[in-house]
């Protein structure tokens, strides 16, 4: 058994790679991340810090050309301005669930650029296939749609048919909250420190955007600071 983990250098997918480190050792453990035209590129090395210290694969690809057109407000090119307020409050405030740093089908388009490089480089071998959404990325109003339960199953029915049984899709939080990724984590030794989860780049996150709240909210209750402050 292979595994794939989608990497993007943030506390969600850090945790994922280190359960598939552990289940099935760092050689068999490959992490990917992709470039979408995110506002910054601190995430994404964090991501390259994250696969050194695990010592496992990496490899990088790039969508942002899809996305050029998009106008979300956590892409490059988009003049849209961060709202530095909670999911909910926005979602209240724009009384719509689609916020304004929705990229559109990004995890659909993510997980199948993934399923696709993994079959490809494990070729004759089974993979799971890792991503690190939970309940709350798709919870008050689903602020992000591509993050609900019946989106990650389809996609999983749709990966495992399109590969001939070969690739399963592992959410391991999927109806958990972030504060259980937290806790997961700090039992693995993940390094949080080396992680990155603010809308903004820079060298310390900003504490105010969505992201940050959450985050922040995720180590408070489970009573520890956030190494990455």
């Amino acid at each position: 058994m292979k595994a794939l983990v989608l990497s993007s250098g943030g506390l969600d997918s850090t945790t994922c790679l280190a359960m598939a480190v552990k289940k099935l050792g760092a050689k068999n453990v490959s992490a990917l991340s992709i470039f979408y035209g995110q506002r910054h590129e601190r995430e994404l090395q964090s991501s390259i810090a994250v696969a050194e210290f695990y010592n496992v694969a990496r490899y990088e690809l790039d969508a942002a050309e899809i996305f050029k057109h998009s106008h979300s407000a956590l892409l490059n090119t988009s003049t849209e301005s961060l709202d530095k307020s909670s999911y909910a409050a926005q979602i209240k405030k724009n009384h719509s669930p689609r916020i304004a740093t929705y990229v559109p089908f990004r995890n659909g388009l993510m997980l199948s650029m993934a399923a696709s490089f993994a079959d490809s480089i494990y070729e004759n071998e089974p993979v799971e296939l890792y991503i690190g959404v939970h309940s709350d990325d798709a919870a008050t109003g689903s602020a992000y749609a591509d993050c609900r339960g019946d989106f990650i199953a389809s996609m999983s029915a749709a990966i495992r048919i399109g590969t001939y049984e070969k690739i399963k899709l592992v959410a391991p939080f999927l109806c958990q909250k972030k504060s259980d990724v937290v806790k997961v984590g700090l039992e693995l030794g993940v390094p949080y420190h080396l992680t990155w989860s603010c809308y903004e780049g820079g060298d310390k996150p900003c504490g105010k955007c969505a992201t940050c709240l959450d985050r922040a909210k995720a180590f408070e209750l489970n009573g520890v600071k956030d190494p990455a402050l």
